[in-house]
């Protein structure tokens, strides 16, 4: 495959993910919406709408997960990783995305002798007309699209595209907003108002 025909293949990869998140989201939104209206105002409800609910929820956390590598969204503890020099940076992050790796493959590995058991014994989910090994296969699709992403940013590492893990500073996000909070506030009592002008 080309270097273009791989660019290609991460965008579909990139919007089949996120609309699968959008996807999901709204299902689970409008299933839980329904379903209170139905419970409260109409005293019934839906039989499966719990059990579908927890195996949307499902899917989206494992998906997100996926997505969160790819948009750096993850919070992580990296202060001591920051006071290192480039160098040694990036080899601790190598070495953190190679146990992120094993971490997905011991996953990958149990997912998929569990999910075949789940096939050949043919157990339905309890309240939905559905096989187990359907409804649970996100733990296989999930771990292996968090595998690919893991694969991406240890590629970056190897090409010094990266130093590793991109975690959100939330101090730092915290503190610029407070910045901004302020600027507002003082540039709003610095501002005239209509009684002043007279």
């Amino acid at each position: 495959m080309t270097k273009q025909g791989l660019i290609t293949l991460g965008r579909v990869i990139n919007r089949l993910e996120e609309s699968i998140l959008c996807i999901l989201l709204v299902a689970m939104t409008l299933l839980v919406f329904f379903e209170t209206l139905l419970r409260f105002g109409f005293n019934t409800g839906l039989l499966w709408a719990e059990e579908a609910t927890l195996y949307l929820g499902a899917w989206m956390v494992l998906f997100g997960a996926s997505y969160g590598v790819k948009v750096n969204a993850h919070i992580g503890v990296d202060a001591f990783v920051k006071l290192l020099p480039d160098g040694p940076r990036r080899g601790a992050g190598f070495i953190a995305v190679l146990g992120c790796l094993v971490y997905c493959g011991i996953f990958i590995y149990g997912a998929w002798v569990y999910l075949t058991k789940m096939h050949l014994i043919g157990i339905e989910l309890n309240d939905i007309p559905l096989e187990k090994w359907i409804a649970q296969s996100i733990l296989l699709i999930g771990f292996v699209l968090l595998g690919i992403r893991f694969l991406q940013l240890l590629w970056k590492i190897i090409k010094n595209e990266s130093k590793g893990f991109e975690f959100v500073d939330e101090a730092q996000e915290s503190m610029h907003l407070a910045d901004e909070l302020k600027e507002d506030s003082s540039s709003n009592a610095q501002a005239p108002t209509s009684g002043d002008r007279s």
